[in-house]
């Protein structure tokens, strides 16, 4: 798959915090591509630089293969914070003004409001809008002028439940529509089930990035136990394939770099003469695996 965009070692200070370190990744096009990590690990900062809202320190990206940066900026749409929408005026009012200020998509009004599911309320004043309706016409007038890219910080902060599923459903059909999506988020739960690609930041460092199914593996883990476990845990140690192994209250709790019948572990422990009396297989959770890499 062709990358969108490609970031080569980004970093950025303010003062001595430093909120990127040297950050590389790329972004395939055609992807629903999250950039995760919790408040403070430098989601926005990395957003703001590549829209060329904010100066890196160090480190280059490149845009469609490295078109000139102007080029670049009018193929993509972003909604970094929410517009300020006149209350008083109707959706396509809004959506002319906006138009107006990008210099874009003037006669794009009524594809953006159809593609976001508002047409049948263009002429409803903006303060008549759900949060979710609201953050949709944020959407929409970020696709005027049709951009090939939407980058999208946080789309379904402050949003209730209803809200945060049409933000959901909205951006799974912006990508069947063939755009390349970038958001940021603090939510897994979100980013696990609209994006294809994703990346995860901690106070600044790329700790892992791929496909979703590669960074949030489930792996499995097993709990074994016998009459002497300290004897099992160096036996243990010796297995092939064994990641790492941790002691839980009369048991150990291993995880392994490969899938593992526990039929093949039982036989391992038999064959260096242990008996074991437990063997539990368990699956790790996403949620706990994203607590261990951000923790």
């Amino acid at each position: 798959m062709q990358s969108i965009l490609s970031v080569q070692n980004i970093s950025k200070s303010y003062g001595s915090i430093q909120a990127l370190k040297g950050v590389s990744l790329e972004v395939p096009e055609g992807s629903v591509f999250g950039i995760l990590g919790p408040n403070g690990s430098g989601k926005t900062t990395m957003l703001g630089i590549l829209l060329d809202v904010l100066k890196a320190d160090g480190g280059s990206y490149q845009w469609f293969g490295g078109i000139p940066a102007q080029d670049a900026r009018r193929q993509i749409g972003s909604l970094l914070e929410t517009p300020n929408f006149y209350h008083y005026l109707s959706a396509t009012d809004n959506l002319d003004i906006a138009a107006a200020i990008k210099q874009r998509g003037k006669d794009d009004k009524q594809r953006v409001l159809e593609l976001v599911g508002l047409w049948q309320r263009k002429d409803s004043k903006f303060q008549t809008y759900s949060l979710g309706m609201k953050q949709r016409l944020a959407i929409a007038s970020a696709l005027l002028g049709n951009p090939k890219v939407l980058v999208l910080d946080e789309p379904t902060n402050g949003l209730d439940p209803a809200g945060i599923a049409e933000i959901r459903e909205l951006i799974r059909r912006l990508s069947n529509e063939g755009i390349t999506i970038i958001m940021a988020s603090h939510l897994l739960d979100e980013v696990e089930r609209v994006c294809t690609h994703m990346a995860i930041l901690k106070q600044g460092s790329l700790l892992v990035h791929g496909t979703v199914d590669e960074v949030l593996n489930d792996e499995d883990l097993v709990e074994v136990a016998a009459t002497n476990n300290d004897h099992l845990k160096t036996v243990l140690e010796a297995m092939h394939g064994v990641k790492n192994i941790k002691r839980l209250n009369g048991s150990l709790q291993v995880s392994f770099t490969t899938a593992i019948a526990p039929e093949q572990l039982n036989k391992y422990c038999f064959d260096n003469g242990i008996v074991l009396s437990q063997l539990l297989l368990k699956k790790k959770s996403l949620e706990t695996k994203f607590m261990e890499l951000t923790n």
